[in-house]
C-alpha cells in the first residue's frame, strides 16, 4: 500500500499544480487581451508608476507594435489551450483521488482522454498560431514571424495513453480477482 499512498500524494500535487496553472493561464490570457486593447485603443497608454506599455515598446526598438500584436494574440491562443488542458488534468486528478486508485475503468478512460487532448490541443494551437503569424506577417510585412513548437507534448500525450492502458489492465485484474473471490466464497 506504500506505492498507492505515493500515487495518491502525487495525484494531490497534480491536482493542485493543474489548478494553479489553469489560473495562471487565465491571468496570462487576460493580460495579453488587455495588452492588445491598450496598444489599440489607449492613445497615450495606461500609466503604471509613470511607465506605459507604449514607452516600453518604443524604448526596446527591437520589437515594433505590429509584432506585439502577434505576440499577444499568440499568448491568448496558447494560454487558452493550456487552460483547457489544465482543467482536464485537474478533473482527472480529482476523480482519481475520489476513486482512491488509478486502477478503475473510468479513470483509465479519463487518462486516455487527457493523453489525446495533450496531443491534439497543442497541435491545434500550433495551427492557429501559424495562421495568426501568417496574417500578421503579411499585413505588416514582417519577416520575423512567430514559431511555436509543442513536439514535447506529443510524447507526454503518448505516455498518458500508454499509462491509461496500464491502469485499465490493472482495473481488469482487480475485476478478475473480485470475480474469483466471489466464486470461492459461494462454494
Amino acid at each position: 500500500m506504500k506505492t498507492l499512498n505515493t500515487i495518491q500524494t502525487l495525484s494531490k500535487i497534480g491536482k493542485i499544480f493543474s489548478k494553479v496553472l489553469f489560473i495562471l493561464c487565465v491571468i496570462g490570457g487576460i493580460f495579453c487581451l488587455v495588452g492588445i486593447l491598450e496598444i489599440s485603443f489607449v492613445h497615450n497608454g495606461l500609466k503604471i508608476g509613470g511607465v506605459t506599455i507604449h514607452s516600453i515598446i518604443e524604448q526596446s526598438g527591437a520589437i515594433d507594435k505590429s509584432t506585439w500584436y502577434g505576440v499577444m494574440a499568440t499568448g491568448i491562443v496558447l494560454c487558452a489551450g493550456e487552460a483547457v488542458l489544465c482543467k482536464i488534468a485537474e478533473m482527472y486528478f480529482k476523480n482519481e483521488l475520489e476513486a482512491g486508485t488509478p486502477f478503475t475503468f473510468d479513470g483509465a478512460k479519463e487518462l486516455m482522454r487527457l493523453g489525446i487532448f495533450t496531443i491534439c490541443i497543442p497541435l491545434g494551437t500550433d495551427i492557429v498560431v501559424g495562421i495568426i503569424s501568417s496574417v500578421i506577417g503579411r499585413a505588416y510585412q514582417l519577416t520575423n514571424v512567430l514559431d511555436i513548437n509543442h513536439s514535447a507534448q506529443i510524447g507526454l500525450g503518448v505516455m498518458f495513453i500508454v499509462t491509461s492502458l496500464l491502469c485499465r489492465y490493472g482495473a481488469e485484474i482487480i475485476q478478475q480477482h473480485k470475480g474469483v473471490q466471489h466464486e470461492n466464497s459461494g462454494s
